[in-house]
């Protein structure tokens, strides 16, 4: 009985043992059940979007950039494909610099390539793909594909590279790419979502001139492909695509060979020139010396070259014609004189006495002419550039006068052009130098300090391109045009041109006879003046103003003398000019930095734009040697073309 006691008890734990077990499982399965469930019904749409996304990988496809042409279609920018060698930091499975040497074994790598790698790596994440050697040519190709299982996280892939086919000419219009920096990719999430989609898999944006300024048409549309992935991530097939849609051509409005005539015109000297169509404000030269080779920043420029461009005394990365300002020198007396008019202080015919200074308080402002020029009228105050009549000029019209009749014409102003980064100069006011000074004493406007502004000195401060836009103004009688860059944008799709010219802005105000006297006084500059010997046989008429601008001040009775100053100390050459006079297409605005006089230095270059500009003619070897060294006078042209390339409409 004791035993079947014992049996029973037994069989009665494993029943509720079995009992509790088949709970547990029916718990377990349960959960299994619920989760099911939850997953396949509930879950159902989001985990089969994860799904698809797992199986489907979207490629983004980078669009190939817009072509940037001149007026007559000469390429400046392009494209071509090179294979590049990259490697993937994060995929790597041994150490970067082991990896890089066994690479150095297959493929030429130079010192520069690590240090822009190194850069490059410093600046990205470790998942990004980062060249460490850039357009390989077929056979290293074909070296490292051999080996390639040796070196997981390193692969060759074709790439697209800008090219910029004039090298140096035309670098600061221009601009360049550049590899997108972290500063760059921080205010890309400032964007709207849509432009953000559209940098998806680009590397690369344009960093200065037109490249970075007209981004949006050069750019293009990104496109995709769909492709099917294995559990590895290895493409099984493409499902679909949507190709890129290639950037819009640019079409600038300047004529390249007249960039390059300026450009070897300023040979070795540092300064920038501006040219404008008055009558539209199409921008047909835009120079600054020294250029610098865009293609050096293409796929990452190399420290060397870097450091040589950044710390040169020559300053080679400035644009000169756009954020270079200058103090305009006698270049400004023209419009002066239109104030002097416009006021009623002066008439045509009124005549001062200059005896070769004007007295203020205590300090005697000097005039260039020992002696003085006598009795100047304002037709003689402007051919023969008297200070004194400005002097004067000057003290009786005070400060914000001058600031208010000067400013329409664009002086201290924004102009407006397609281009970044403008600088905005001054025009001095007390208002301004309120602004411009915390002190009490520094924010207070003193009478001595009126009289410098009448000869472009003082605190004038302005760039070549708003000198230029000015002298536009007074070549096309007031009427004003934003100066612009780009002259169409053509449709890469269906080859629409758009033009983009601008309408006139509101004209300046400028009575016919103060205007009639002004310009008859810078035909004469041409004629007799300081600049006659630049002009002498011209076949055409043309109105100019020469300017020489002090860097440094000199002592009230110390005498100038340019061999006792450090080279980029001496005056800065400026000079002012348009043609025909009679009915003007080109306005030019120039300075040659620390080159004295700018009847010798300026004026030539001057001469030589005409010359191309209206008959085709260009300067020959020995001429433009002469020019470049600034011991140029009037050219003995050759027989003037009835047409050519260089004559505009």
């Amino acid at each position: 009985m004791t035993e079947l006691r014992d049996l029973e008890r037994e069989l009665g734990r494993f029943r509720a043992r079995l009992v509790a077990a088949a709970l547990f499982v029916l718990l377990c399965f349960g959960l299994l059940v619920a989760r099911l469930v939850w997953l396949q019904v509930h879950r159902h749409a989001e985990l089969s979007t994860q799904a698809e996304a797992n199986r489907i990988a979207v490629v983004p496809v980078v669009p190939n950039r817009g072509l940037i042409v001149d007026r007559h279609g000469t390429v400046l920018a392009s494209n071509y494909s090179a294979y590049t060698l990259e490697i993937t930091p994060s995929r790597l499975e041994g150490a970067l610099e082991a990896t890089i040497d066994a690479l150095a074994q297959l493929v030429d790598i130079q010192p520069r390539d690590r240090r822009r790698f190194k850069r490059l790596l410093e600046e990205s994440k470790s998942f990004e793909s980062l060249p460490i050697r850039t357009r390989l040519t077929d056979e290293e190709v074909a070296r490292f594909m051999v080996q390639r299982f040796r070196f997981p996280g390193v692969d060759v892939r074709a790439r697209l590279f800008r090219h910029y086919p004039m090298g140096e000419a035309g670098s600061h219009l221009l601009g360049y790419i550049g590899r997108i920096s972290a500063a760059e990719k921080l205010a890309m999430q400032e964007w709207d979502e849509d432009r953000q989609a559209n940098y998806k898999g680009t590397e690369s944006i344009g960093k200065l001139g037109v490249e970075q300024s007209w981004e949006r048409e050069l750019h293009g549309t990104t496109g995709y492909e769909e492709v099917e992935t294995s559990a590895g991530g290895r493409a099984v097939r493409r499902l679909r695509s949507e190709p890129a849609t290639p950037g819009n051509t640019l079409v600038l409005s300047v004529d390249m060979q007249l960039q390059q005539l300026v450009e070897q015109l300023y040979g070795d000297r540092r300064g920038a020139l501006v040219a404008i169509d008055p009558r539209n404000g199409e921008v047909l030269a835009f120079v600054s010396k020294p250029t610098f080779d865009p293609n050096l920043f293409v796929d990452g420029i190399d420290s060397d070259s870097w450091r040589e461009l950044n710390e040169s005394i020559d300053k080679p990365l400035l644009n000169r014609a756009l954020r270079g300002t200058y103090p305009p020198g006698s270049t400004y007396k023209p419009f002066m004189a239109l104030v002097g008019l416009a006021t009623g202080k002066r008439t045509p015919q009124q005549a001062i006495d200059d005896p070769g200074y004007f007295m203020f308080g205590n300090h005697r402002f000097r005039d260039d002419k020992e002696g003085g020029h006598g009795l100047v009228d304002l037709y003689r105050s402007i051919v023969h550039s008297c200070d004194t009549y400005y002097y004067m000029l000057a003290a009786e019209l005070g400060v914000d006068v001058m600031a208010e009749h000067l400013a329409p014409f664009g002086f201290g102003q924004l102009t407006g052009i397609d281009l970044e980064h403008e600088a905005r100069g001054i025009l001095p006011s007390t208002a301004w130098k309120k602004r411009a000074y915390r002190k009490p004493q520094q924010q207070r406007w003193y009478a001595g300090e009126t009289i410098s502004l009448g000869i472009g000195q003082g605190y004038n401060s302005y760039t070549i391109l708003q000198l230029a836009q000015a002298t536009a103004v007074l070549a096309s009688g007031g009427q004003r045009h934003r100066p612009h860059l780009v002259r169409e944008v053509v449709d890469v799709v269906d080859g629409q041109r758009r033009a983009v010219g601008r309408e006139p802005m509101e004209p300046v105000a400028i009575r016919p006879e103060h205007l009639a006297a002004v310009r008859q006084a810078l035909v004469g500059v041409n004629r007799e003046g300081t600049s006659a010997g630049a002009f002498r046989g011209a076949a055409y008429t043309s109105a100019g103003k020469t300017g020489t601008a002090q860097v440094v001040g000199i002592k009230p009775n110390e005498k100038y003398d340019a061999a006792k100053l450090a080279e980029h100390l001496r005056d800065h050459a400026l000079y002012m000019a348009y043609a025909p006079a009679e009915e003007p297409r080109i306005a030019v605005a120039l300075v040659v930095e620390n080159a004295g006089f700018g009847a010798q230095a300026a004026a030539p270059i001057a001469r030589r734009v005409f010359d191309y500009w209206l008959q085709a003619v260009v300067p020959a070897p020995d001429d433009l040697v002469a020019v470049q060294r600034g011991q140029a006078t009037a050219p003995v042209a050759p027989p003037v073309p009835a047409s050519g390339p260089g004559v505009q409409p």
